[in-house]
């Protein structure tokens, strides 16, 4: 997963692999809660995404903007605003995560279609599809649709076939 959101963020493989590292590391270091899952996520990778897309002449600036960004965090992680989460309305945080679950879907017509993704937004990458469309190469397509089609048909049969002690 680590691979593909350095790749969704535009910062390549070798990125979302150091992050997934170092996310690790510093979870171990600092701690947190017995249910805290520490890995890359799909909202940073788009939100690294769009850093990168309106700084990608100066990296440089993206890396500072992500950094304090990560200060941010640790600082409202210190003064416990967390719980002020609790307050944000179901709609607004099933909105969000839709919004992200539609735009990583949508970067990845291109990688199915066994084209080169362009760099830019959202829009000009689907402003693109029908070039991608008509450059697709078959042997792509039927790869990225067969593993598609293993993830749909097979969820519930593998983890209902599944022994392991699951939930804890």
């Amino acid at each position: 997963m680590a691979l593909a959101f350095g790749v969704a963020s535009g910062l390549g493989p070798v990125a979302g692999i150091s992050g997934a590292i170092f996310v690790g590391f510093f979870a171990a270091i600092f701690g947190g809660t017995p249910s805290q899952v520490s890995g890359p996520t799909g909202p940073m990778a788009i939100a690294m995404a769009s850093v990168v897309v309106i700084y990608s002449d100066d990296l440089a600036t993206a890396f500072a903007i992500v950094m304090l960004a990560g200060l941010l965090q640790v600082a409202l992680g210190a003064l416990r605003m967390g719980t002020f989460v609790s307050y944000t309305p179901y709609s607004v945080i099933s909105g969000f995560m839709s919004g992200i679950g539609i735009i990583i879907i949508a970067l990845q017509f291109h990688p199915n279609l066994g084209v080169e993704a362009i760099t830019g937004s959202i829009v000009e990458q689907l402003r693109d599809l029908p070039g991608a469309l008509a450059a697709m190469h078959l042997d792509a397509v039927i790869v990225g649709t067969l593993a598609f089609g293993i993830c749909i048909f097979c969820r519930g049969t593998c983890i209902s076939s599944c022994r392991l002690p699951w939930p804890p």
